[in-house]
């Protein structure tokens, strides 16, 4: 399996942190888009007898863009542009629509909208209002194409469907904004800015639903930060936090935006690496343990050790393998430190209907 390596940021996603929203919002969007175009396909079905059927072909480009960028998503060192891409060619295909069947006066209209819903779930301001902006210009595009006089003589005709537009911009990224600050405070660590405890557990719960059906492996690697508490002892607390903000950000350096990357507490962190062999899931944490070792966290050296295990194909039982990866951290430690060691493959289990 490719695996991207470091990722840098963009305009969308000025940084990792972003992008792992991103990943995260994205995950979740996937079952309410594919439902969404399923209504769009049925609306247009049921009208194919007024408006024709190739409306119904658009549609299906539509469908097929996305489903191509969600495949591709794991590979990508930045997922966002394949995103973005995808929601723009939609947005392209409704306006062809709306041009084709009266402008102003097709019913389609509206439906820009709501591509612009998902907007902030995404991505910040900026991204929104960028969206917005391009989403107006085709609606303007494709409505003064079928009658160029109606500017002049028809403003109102432009100036609502906009106005629907902006509005549902405003209202959908006033709600986001709400949503994820009250989510960031339960599921994010305030000091690295990682994931938490109580976000593990529901993609936990996720992931081994994901492993019954597809059959893919699942790498675990828990990492412990070596002598971390002499770090608190003899230079303090602020430099141990400095330490693990430093630690943090070079971990999620090293590795996919697909993966997942927790702060359990204290010095330990762990990565759920879906779609991993236990070669892979090893590859990583050498790869993870080169980078902590190779540059100072907080303005000190550091090293880290590492414990790998994989769950088998068709299921995945979080607590076994857990327990195998902690096992050989503690074999990394009594080893010596600032190495890696790897357990094994932890047979899955079946998932209960």
């Amino acid at each position: 399996m490719a695996r991207a390596g470091k990722s840098t940021g963009t305009w969308l996603c000025p940084d990792d942190a972003r992008r792992d929203r991103l990943m995260d919002m994205e995950h979740r969007l996937k079952p309410v888009r594919a439902t969404a175009m399923g209504l769009m396909a049925l609306a247009l079905l049921l009208s194919g007898p007024w408006l024709g059927w190739w409306p119904l072909g658009m549609m299906a480009i539509a469908a097929v863009g996305f489903a191509l960028a969600d495949r591709q998503l794991p590979r990508y060192q930045r997922p966002e542009l394949a995103i973005a891409s995808a929601w723009v060619l939609a947005q392209v295909l409704i306006a062809v629509a709306v041009a084709l069947t009266g402008g102003a006066a097709s019913p389609a209209v509206a439906w820009l909208a709501i591509p612009v819903v998902t907007l902030s779930a995404r991505f910040d301001v900026r991204g929104v209002v960028a969206g917005v902006l391009f989403t107006a210009l085709l609606m303007i595009g494709a409505i003064v194409a079928v009658d160029p006089a109606i500017m002049a003589e028809a403003p109102h005709r432009v100036i609502a469907p906009i106005t629907l537009l902006v509005a549902v911009a405003c209202l959908s990224t006033a709600l986001m904004r709400s949503d994820i600050a009250h989510r960031e405070e339960s599921v994010i660590d305030g000091l690295t800015g990682m994931l938490n405890r109580r976000a593990l557990t529901t993609r936990v719960a996720e992931l081994a639903a994901q492993a019954q059906v597809t059959g893919e492996p699942i790498g675990v690697v828990i990492g412990d930060l070596d002598r971390f508490k002499s770090i608190n002892d003899e230079h303090g607390h602020a430099a141990g936090d400095a330490v693990l903000v430093d630690v943090a950000y070079n971990l999620r350096k090293e590795l996919r935006a697909f993966d997942l990357a927790y702060r359990l507490g204290g010095e330990e962190f762990l990565i759920l690496l879906p779609g991993a062999t236990l070669a892979e899931a090893a590859g990583v944490a050498e790869r993870l343990r080169e980078a902590i070792g190779s540059r100072p966290s907080g303005g000190l050296p550091i090293t880290m050790s590492f414990g790998v295990a994989s769950s088998g194909g068709g299921g995945f039982d979080y607590d076994a393998v857990l327990a195998a990866a902690d096992a050989a951290l503690y074999e990394a430690k009594a080893a010596g430190r600032n190495r890696v060691s790897v357990a094994g493959v932890v047979p899955g289990v079946a998932v209960a209907a």
